[in-house]
C-alpha cells in the first residue's frame, strides 16, 4: 500500500467480506456473514478499535480462501489490521499451541480471537449441531481459550 492510497472504510471492508463469503454457510447452515457480523460486533463490544473491527470482518477470509493472502497484502488496510488477520488465520497442520502463540504475539489479535471464540461457542449456535460435533467443537474452543489465557 502506498502512503497516498486512502484506507478502506469499515463499511467498505464489511461489504468486501460479505461479498467474499457469498454462498458460504457455517456449520449450522446459516449464512457465513452472520458470523462475521457477530465477531465484528463482539470486538466492538469488547472495546476494540477500528483496525480490530476491520480484522474481525476479514478474520476468516484468507483461511477460507475467500480472499488471498496476496490480496490482503495489497489491500488498502493498516499494517496492524493485516497482521491481526494473518495471526488469526489457521495454517494447515499447525499445532494449536503455535497458533495460540502467534495470536498472543500479535498486538490486537487476542481480542479478535476472543470474539470469534465467543460466537463459535455460543450455546444457541451449538445447540443445532449433532451431539458428537457439538462436543468436539466445545472441547476445541475450550482448549483454545485455555491456550490463550482467556479462562482466568
Amino acid at each position: 500500500m502506498t502512503e497516498t492510497q486512502p484506507q478502506l472504510t469499515l463499511t467498505e471492508i464489511e461489504a468486501l467480506a460479505r461479498a467474499a463469503h457469498t454462498g458460504q454457510t457455517d456449520k449450522a447452515g446459516r449464512p457465513y456473514a452472520e458470523h462475521l457480523r457477530a465477531v465484528a460486533e463482539g470486538v466492538r463490544a469488547r472495546g476494540g478499535d477500528e483496525e480490530q473491527i476491520a480484522a474481525a470482518w476479514l478474520h476468516d477470509s484468507v483461511e477460507d480462501d475467500a480472499l488471498s493472502e496476496d490480496w490482503l497484502e495489497r489491500a488498502a488496510l493498516s499494517r496492524r489490521t493485516k497482521d491481526i488477520v494473518l495471526a488469526v488465520t489457521k495454517r494447515a497442520g499447525e499445532e494449536p499451541e503455535a497458533y495460540a502463540r502467534r495470536i498472543l504475539d500479535t498486538p490486537g489479535a487476542l481480542l479478535v480471537k476472543e470474539a470469534d471464540l465467543a460466537h463459535n461457542a455460543d450455546p444457541e449456535r451449538l445447540a443445532v449441531l449433532d451431539e458428537p460435533l457439538r462436543r468436539r467443537l466445545t472441547e476445541k474452543y475450550a482448549r483454545m481459550r485455555a491456550l490463550l489465557g482467556l479462562d482466568g
